[in-house]
């Protein structure tokens, strides 16, 4: 059957009361055409009303798109999702006013749970989640006081603790796809990732309802070679052409073809593609041209401390925010053939990208569906992980995930907690400004402490971490601690920083001492962009 269709007529199944999982993460794979679309009908005729989003990815851009078109009252009864805050705003402060009920999940139960869901099964069963704070003996994925449905239990099979993820039936998904043949096949060649896509339309054919996916263009049927399809048609009800305009690549560009895995960007012109200051956030064409490979700042001092855990093959995992420098000073040494990156929106590989760019990588090597590469990390493939934080207590607990009204889980459960090791990138406090002179820091103005008494929720348990044997580092600009034991112990401090002045005052708690305590290494203060790590991975190689 011919499935193109008007963008009217295939969202008219859309009913009130109806659960609809939404795809894209982040700024990234967003069907943002029927997302207009549907929101534009709601506000011209008040239906429908009272949704349920499940939206894996939370997609949207922090300025209106993605899932901010649902901020309206009576829209959604509900969000179950792994962000709400940072990319849809006005759908936090509904949650944080209770017009809404809210869910936070971690990325991979999401995606792993449509997968049971298309294949008949009752729900998820996985270790990921526990001592976090969606453990319902803890705190729950409800994030506000009306949010209080039972969609998490703890279960015991073969004598330890499990976290069941419970069915939750779907009626619509809102896809996206590149190329769509008449009969609703649908490929995704110039997609950065193909997300969770097929398994979206699986676990909605499982309640029989309906797919609608938007691509770019359309052709006749039985044209895309068999291969190339990622959606089959028979899982498709409906395929609509969205305009340019609302079809981009990821929130910030058109088209990246070395995005897609189309072309490779030549080494020697990588890094006028990676390094634009513009893509740490919106800032202006002064404070880009302002910014230099050899800039001293504080989270290319992070970046670069970080990046002297790396080791020749390792499988390594960026968070956004600081740990996004480590990709830099890693390309920059010339061996950026020889780490792994992996983004959890698919690519293993290549350059991740920053801003709303970020889950896009340069240059992937593979690019593989998000569930799978999610069991791949649930398994313990990363070798290392560097993940920002909001804050950190005396006993290892990190918060990622409350902050203000926003609310995030994303890969940080899945990766933290599997992950060989963990290296939690953050500035020392909240908003300090500091100098370096002659290879010295000197902090010009502190701001809020990140170390706390006490999180004030569980994104990451540190003992936990500490009874299975982690290693877990927290690098700042001005010192290093690592978790032992009886909680966080300090082990490296940054010349010119007083311990006393500079770092145990403007802490929550008095970490342990270590006897040990050393300088952090003069080199990651120098004015160099580089720190030797091809030299170390060399020297590392003759040694195998």
């Amino acid at each position: 059957m011919h499935k193109i269709m008007e963008v009217e007529k295939a969202l008219s199944v859309i009913k009130d009361g109806d659960t609809v999982a939404v795809g894209g993460m982040g700024g990234n794979g967003v069907p943002e055409e029927l997302l207009l679309a549907v929101e534009k009908r709601f506000l011209d005729t008040g239906h429908p009303a009272n949704l349920i989003l499940y939206a894996p990815g939370a997609p949207g851009d922090a300025r209106g798109k993605g899932l901010d078109h649902f901020a309206h009252k009576g829209f959604i009864k509900k969000i179950i999702s792994t962000y709400i805050g940072p990319l849809a705003p006005r759908l936090a402060q509904m949650m944080a006013r209770e017009e809404i009920e809210s869910y936070i999940f971690p990325l991979g139960a999401l995606v792993q749970l449509y997968r049971e869901l298309g294949a008949g099964r009752p729900g998820l069963i996985t270790h990921v989640g526990l001592g976090t704070f969606v453990d319902p003996r803890i705190e729950g994925p409800g994030q506000n006081s009306i949010s209080k449905d039972n969609l998490i239990e703890v279960i015991q099979l073969q004598g330890k603790d499990w976290l069941f993820y419970k069915e939750i039936p779907i009626q619509v998904a809102l896809l996206r796809g590149t190329t769509a043949d008449e009969q609703g096949n649908v490929s995704m060649e110039k997609e950065i990732g193909f997300f969770d896509m097929l398994q979206a339309a699986q676990a909605v054919r499982r309640y029989r309802g309906k797919v609608i996916v938007q691509v770019e263009r359309v052709t006749t049927a039985k044209t895309l070679k068999p291969k190339e399809v990622k959606i089959p048609g028979v899982m498709v009800d409906a395929v609509v052409i969205a305009r340019p305009e609302n079809h981009m690549q990821t929130l910030k560009v058109q088209y990246n073809p070395a995005y897609s895995g189309e072309i490779r960007i030549p080494t020697a012109t990588l890094a006028s593609h990676v390094s634009d200051y513009g893509r740490m956030g919106h800032v202006s064409r002064a404070q880009k041209a302002e910014f230099t490979l050899s800039r001293i700042d504080t989270r290319r001092i992070i970046g670069k401390r970080a990046s002297l855990e790396m080791f020749p093959e390792a499988v390594v995992n960026l968070g956004v925010g600081a740990p996004e420098l480590v990709s830099d000073v890693v390309m920059r040494e010339g061996i950026s053939n020889r780490i792994h990156f992996t983004i959890e929106h698919g690519p293993i590989g290549g350059i991740p990208a920053y801003g709303l760019n970020f889950g896009a990588a340069l240059n992937p090597d593979v690019i593989m569906e998000v569930p799978a590469l999610l069991d791949f990390y649930n398994g313990g493939g990363i070798d290392i992980a560097c993940l920002g934080l909001i804050e950190a207590d005396q006993w290892g607990n990190v918060n990622a995930s409350k902050f203000g009204e926003s609310r995030t889980a994303g890969g940080f459960i899945d990766i933290s907690q599997n992950a060989k090791k963990v290296i939690f990138c953050t500035t020392f406090t909240q908003g300090a400004e500091i100098n370096i002179e002659a290879g010295k820091v000197r902090v010009l103005k502190d701001g809020s402490p990140k170390f706390v008494s006490a999180a004030r929720q569980i994104t990451f348990n540190g003992k936990n971490a500490s009874d299975k044997g982690q290693p877990v580092l927290f690098v700042t600009e001005r010192a290093v601690f690592k978790l032992g034991s009886e909680g966080l112990v300090l082990v490296e401090i940054a010349p010119g920083i007083s311990l006393e002045q500079d770092v145990l005052q403007k802490m929550g708690f008095r970490p342990i001492i270590s006897p040990d305590l050393k300088e952090m290494p003069a080199v990651i203060f120098s004015d160099s962009p580089w720190v030797g790590l091809k030299e170390a991975f060399d020297l590392n190689c003759k040694g195998n």
